[in-house]
């Protein structure tokens, strides 16, 4: 059986930085720098353009990886796309995406696209996905994104601030290849526990309802202000990320029989440095083992782990040879893990 690994990283985020002091300055949210960054350690984010999607990110940062990877785009055999910011409630990004990248025209190959909804895991939920189609023999090579455009759907006020300041935009891509070298992805699991689906979500509509939205004597739809925008229970969010993160690095230790000092790198999901730092202190990680980007990009939801890898990779301090541990948490709740020898 072939293994499977990361042949190739790309990351890409939007030019325009939004710094904490412009939520107050150019948005007029009533909060502050020191407030944001003592509670989430974020200094700012990058906010994409009007008419910009996360598909077109994703193909930037899928541009990289494959360069880095030395493979052309009609080399792939599948693209799993993480999103919870689609464009469009269907079609889903992933065939945007195939249709950018030249795969529907031309040398057409006509690869097949498919949508992860997993929010902040979704890049794990990938990467395990096409782990297992690797190791299977279906395909020789599986572009895994993770692409969000947040700041279209925050609720850039006062009254939102709690979760707007935590949100940026960006994208992460990595090509998941067949080898014969003893590397690659060694485990992966994932979990879920919809009992607290309600804890972290964003209905935007209901399809129980008929119509699934209000719609007025115009044909104008209106949508209720707790469906449209984002809702959080912070206190619930922080204690169980902590709890499954944890639990889920010593459960990927065990199964792969090593310690955690065996580990060289640490991705964590950037949702906010508090947890993660909080995470470090219980499972004794030092800091130099620690990789971050949420101080400049803030929460990029599942292009988190991707844009960590590239940035790392990029740097030097993702190096071949090295045993990475990955981990996530986010809306679902859904979680993550993946021990990965680079």
């Amino acid at each position: 059986m072939k293994n499977a690994y990361i042949s190739g990283t790309g990351g890409y985020v939007p030019p325009q930085v939004v710094t904490n002091q412009d939520l107050v300055d150019v948005y007029g949210i009533d909060t502050d720098d020191e407030w944001i960054q003592k509670r989430t350690g974020i200094k700012a984010r990058r906010f994409a353009p009007e008419g910009i999607g996360p598909s077109d990110l994703a193909l930037e940062a899928a541009k990289a990886a494959l360069e880095s990877a030395g493979l052309q785009a009609t080399d792939i055999g599948m693209i799993l796309f993480a999103t919870l910011s689609p464009e469009h409630a269907f079609p889903g990004s992933g065939v945007l995406l195939a249709e950018k990248l030249g795969l529907c025209d031309g040398k057409a190959t006509f690869v097949g696209a498919m949508d992860i909804r997993n929010q902040c895991s979704g890049f794990l939920y990938g990467l395990g996905t096409a782990t297992s189609m690797v190791k299977s023999g279906a395909c020789n090579h599986v572009l895994v994104v993770g692409a969000e455009v947040h700041s279209a759907a925050l609720d850039l006020s006062t009254e939102g601030r709690a979760v707007a300041s935590l949100f940026g935009d960006g994208a992460g891509a990595v090509i998941v290849s067949a080898t014969d070298e003893d590397r690659g992805v060694r485990y992966w699991k994932c979990g879920a526990d919809g009992r607290f689906a309600d804890v972290l979500c964003q209905k935007v509509w209901d399809t129980r309802k008929r119509p699934f939205m209000d719609v007025g004597e115009d044909g104008y739809a209106r949508v209720a202000p707790e469906m449209i925008w984002a809702q959080m229970d912070g206190r619930q969010v922080f204690r169980h990320a902590v709890e499954r993160m944890c639990l889920g690095l010593m459960e990927a230790c065990a199964a792969t029989d090593i310690l955690g000092d065996d580990i060289d790198l640490f991705l964590f999901h950037q949702a906010n440095m508090r947890i993660n730092q909080y995470i470090a202190k219980q499972m004794a990680i030092p800091e130099e083992k620690l990789v971050h980007n949420i101080d400049r990009y803030g929460n990029t939801t599942a292009a988190t782990i991707p844009l960590l890898m590239a940035e790392a990779e990029r740097d030097g301090r993702l190096k071949p040879g090295m045993k990475v541990a990955c981990i996530a948490f986010g809306s679902g709740f859904t979680w993550g893990t993946a021990i990965l020898d680079w």
